[in-house]
């Protein structure tokens, strides 16, 4: 990492500072991220809790340096896995110097949502209410949204968006701009991610994996991205392993004659090319391993805590 700059070419000092994404699952999280920072630094599929990990998405916006940390959805965890994203998304809440909390104004405020705010009082950093698809609701019903979560939350603002078109982002990062500490930029001001390429790259596969087997899936499958080779040509080889947990799986990921997973490889394989600007060869396996959920290993390369 080089060094950031502590004040812009116009001599203003700069901000820069930790801002959290808390919500429930298919809030918008990774939408909103992916938009404010302008760029896709997380991946967005229909599937609930497709974000496990903490993921920094990195904004550069007037003088400020805004370095956004997408956290898994919030829910009710049932299994292992479940407890650990929701412990992982509870403590970049309280690692940030701010938190947006966003609530999908459809849905409204009930079921996870409704948890999150009662959550939230012990939270002490400062927070903001985000309302997201604000475009898909009646103005009424956002105004009595926006009362009641500024009377159960002490809300410093509200802002009402639409992760999906962009409006009203730029609204948001202008006052985040000004609401964060001023301090040199922790990252280049080229950079949009934290995230290593090699990681990156396998969620991108998953992404598309989900994308393409949404219902046939189980939200338990995981990739892993084993062998990047830099060639000679400018081009890079990629190998990834698509682990499931059953035979029967893995007999869907490949579909008919290999017809699925040829699919989800040239969706990937294209994306992975277009953020690195290389040609990219990409090779897929799928590979069964049982009860992986309860491998420590697997939770330390997805950046999660291994929940006792």
């Amino acid at each position: 990492m080089t060094d950031a700059p502590e004040n812009t070419p116009s001599g203003a000092p700069t901000h820069s500072g930790f801002v959290a994404l808390i919500g429930a699952p298919n809030a918008g999280k990774s939408t909103l991220v992916n938009q404010l920072v302008g760029a896709k630094v997380s991946i967005v599929t229909h599937k609930v809790q497709t974000t496990r990990a903490i993921v920094r998405g990195i904004a550069t916006h007037d003088n400020a340096q805004i370095v956004f940390i997408d956290t898994p959805g919030i829910f009710k965890p049932r299994r292992r896995l479940d407890t650990a994203m929701v412990t992982t998304a509870w403590g970049g809440a309280k690692d940030a110097d701010l938190v947006l909390v966003l609530i999908d104004a459809e849905r409204g405020i009930k079921g996870d949502a409704d948890a999150i705010l009662d959550h939230l009082k012990d939270t002490r950093q400062p927070k903001v209410l985000i309302l997201n698809k604000v475009d898909r609701v009646d103005p009424e019903k956002l105004l009595k949204l926006t009362a009641t979560a500024n009377e159960r939350v002490d809300f410093e603002r509200t802002f009402m968006v639409s992760a999906l078109t962009g409006s009203g982002c730029k609204d948001l990062l202008d006052f985040l701009a000004k609401r964060l500490p001023e301090g040199p930029w922790y990252y280049p001001e080229d950079q949009i991610s934290d995230l290593p390429m090699r990681q990156l790259a396998a969620e991108i596969t998953r992404e598309k994996l989900y994308l393409r087997l949404h219902q046939e899936l189980p939200y338990s499958s995981h990739v892993e991205t084993e062998k990047w080779e830099e060639k000679k040509d400018g081009s890079v080889r990629i190998e990834q392993v698509i682990y499931v947990e059953r035979d029967s799986q893995k007999k869907i990921v490949l579909g008919h004659k290999g017809e699925t997973i040829r699919a989800i490889g040239q969706a990937a394989r294209k994306e992975i090319g277009d953020i690195l600007e290389q040609t990219v060869h990409l090779f897929l396996f799928v590979k069964v391993r049982e009860n992986w959920g309860d491998d420590p290993e697997r939770y330390r390369e997805m950046g999660l805590d291994f929940p006792r």
